[in-house]
């Protein structure tokens, strides 16, 4: 790749913006220019990366290199680009990505319609602010890369300078991508609160019931690692155990009544991932099945 092909200007100097640009600088890429809603946020951005200048504005930026992060609120990343597509920002150099998880590159469609190649980049990862010196929180995890054409092999040549893993989602699939993303982490927090708020109904504090309930959580999280979900299920809807199921649900039913809909929910699932294994009685099922639904 030519030197020209490895300069990028950043649009949006948050925690993300600020990581990309520092690690991705130290990677063999060279940062050209900086532009954020605050200078300061540019100016701490290029300090942090060392090289590049603060654009006056979005536009300067993105005639500065070829390669061009969007890296805005969600909200922002559409009409930013159709503006600097509007007033020239893009040409068929150019290679515009944005790094919204939930988002595709059908977003940037006014910077493909310029000849513009145009992607997605999203790493599975939280980001907190960036303080100098720190460790790259890009090094060995997962980024998807989605786009069009060049992009996408552009996308994988970023991901890898960053000291990540790569693998490509279809435009199509991108909001389920981060459905995906989204139950995994946010939903997993979920059902270990109802897990905790069970526990604490005993008398524990939530530090107890953590403790107690941790070995359990990481042992599980193993077993999907080492059998896969339909393997590592254990417990009474496993076993068909339709007694122990309905004690469960006559004293949430009675004393946690808030989370009686959520425990049948759940319970539904988890019986349709038992069916997928070795699957249970037909009668056994079919009892299980009308806790669950009520009936």
């Amino acid at each position: 790749m030519s030197t020209s092909k490895k300069r990028f200007s950043i649009i949006g100097c948050g925690r993300v913006g600020v990581s990309l640009a520092v690690f991705l600088s130290s990677g063999g890429f060279e940062p050209a220019a900086f532009f954020s809603r605050t200078r300061e946020s540019a100016l701490f951005a290029r300090d942090m990366a060392c090289r590049g200048q603060v654009a006056d504005d979005a536009l300067t930026a993105a005639r500065a290199a070829d390669i061009v992060f969007i890296t805005t609120p969600d909200t922002l990343i559409e009409p930013v680009c159709t503006a600097l597509a509007q007033d020239g920002g893009f040409g068929p150099e150019s290679r515009v990505f944005h790094l919204s998880g939930a988002l595709s590159s059908d977003i940037l469609a006014a910077a493909q319609d310029q000849g513009a190649a145009v992607g997605s980049i999203h790493p599975l990862q939280a980001f907190t602010p960036y303080e100098k010196g720190q460790g790259n929180p890009f090094k060995n995890i997962n980024m998807s890369v989605e786009g069009r054409g060049e992009a996408v092999m552009l996308g994988q040549g970023i991901v890898a300078a960053l000291g990540a893993r790569s693998f490509t989602v279809p435009t199509d699939a991108k909001t389920l991508y981060h459905a995906s993303a989204v139950v995994a982490s946010n939903y997993l927090v979920t059902v270990e609160d109802f897990a905790l708020r069970l526990l604490m109904e005993t008398g524990l504090d939530e530090n107890r019931a953590y403790e107690i309930l941790e070995p359990l959580i990481q042992g599980t999280l193993a077993n999907i690692r080492n059998k896969g979900c339909t393997r590592a299920l254990t417990g009474p809807v496993a076993r068909g155990d339709h007694e122990i199921v309905s004690r469960h649900l006559t004293d949430i039913d009675a004393r946690m009544p808030q989370f009686s809909k959520l425990y049948r929910l759940l319970g539904e699932h988890t019986l349709d991932i038992t069916r997928r294994g070795d699957g249970l009685d037909k009668k056994a099922e079919q009892r299980l099945s009308r806790l669950f639904s009520g009936k």
